[in-house]
């Protein structure tokens, strides 16, 4: 599909006042961007939740799930602390069917699947020797992809690409629940790199939910720092294919960093 024929597309859904609005408020750090959400949500959580049966049930016949049960309390117990603040972004998000689990796996990886279905892999952890405060980070700019509906998005504009304007009109065809919708989620929808953007937003505003929680939003800062030294050192995991580190991404966090720091310290205060 040519650039003139998808920026017709969006012309079009934002003429019939569909489509195009931000999944979240803004927060302390002001992440609403316009986004367009042809998908229906049911049928990218019900695909999302589809592809996390599945590896959870690969990661339990190989013996790999949630195999060390302290780290495994500790990934929930941080992770609890993150979602105890996502009703700033979005309301709806504390009533999630939050997931929390640990695959034990030398890969270095970590996500949040649309819906809070959460993995962290544990050769995140041992590789960069993550402190809780780091493990906040990567768990909440997870978190944020979820709540900023990164995938849905992405799977939009992928069924755009795919399908042409004249199905990306009929929208009833995009969001009427049929099972075609979430077998595309479950298979490739999951699946999809985020954008340059979406990875400063959710950078951005999982730096808020850490803060938010009481962790210092300061290891942001120095968990990509590790990521760098990780990447520069031949590492080639998936994880830095759909998130590229680079002294852009650590000058933006270290940017909004004074906009968070009080939100940290009042909750430091408070706790």
């Amino acid at each position: 599909m040519t650039m003139r024929t998808y920026l017709l597309v969006a012309l079009a859904v934002a003429a019939l006042g569909t489509g195009c609005t931000s999944s979240t408020a803004g927060g302390a750090t002001g992440s609403n961007r316009s986004q367009l959400l042809l998908v229906s949500p049911d049928e990218v959580n019900r695909g999302a939740a589809l592809a996390y049966a599945q590896e959870l049930s690969k990661a339990k016949s190989a013996g790999a799930l949630n195999r060390d049960a302290v780290q495994t309390r500790r990934v929930k117990a941080i992770s609890n602390r993150l979602i105890a603040q996502v009703g700033v972004f979005r309301a709806d998000a504390r009533g999630w069917p939050w997931e929390v689990n640990v695959l034990s796996s030398p890969e270095l990886n970590a996500y949040c699947m649309p819906g809070g279905k959460i993995a962290v892999y544990t050769g995140l952890i041992d590789k960069l020797k993550l402190t809780d405060d780091e493990l906040a980070a990567v768990i909440g700019h997870e978190i944020a992809h979820a709540l900023r509906e990164h995938s849905r998005e992405q799977i939009s504009q992928e069924f755009v690409k795919q399908q042409g304007l004249s199905l990306a009109l009929q929208l009833g065809k995009i969001s009427g629940g049929t099972a075609s919708v979430v077998d595309f989620v479950s298979q490739v929808g999951v699946s999809l790199p985020f954008s340059r953007s979406m990875e400063t937003e959710a950078d951005v505003m999982g730096m808020e939910l850490m803060a938010r929680a009481g962790y210092n939003p300061e290891a942001a800062v120095s968990v990509w720092e590790k990521m760098n030294r990780q990447s520069g050192a031949g590492d080639r995991s998936d994880f830095f294919s759909t998130h590229p580190s680079g002294n852009n991404r650590i000058a933006n966090l270290r940017q909004n960093l004074p906009a968070v720091m009080p939100l940290y310290q009042r909750a430091r205060a408070a706790r």
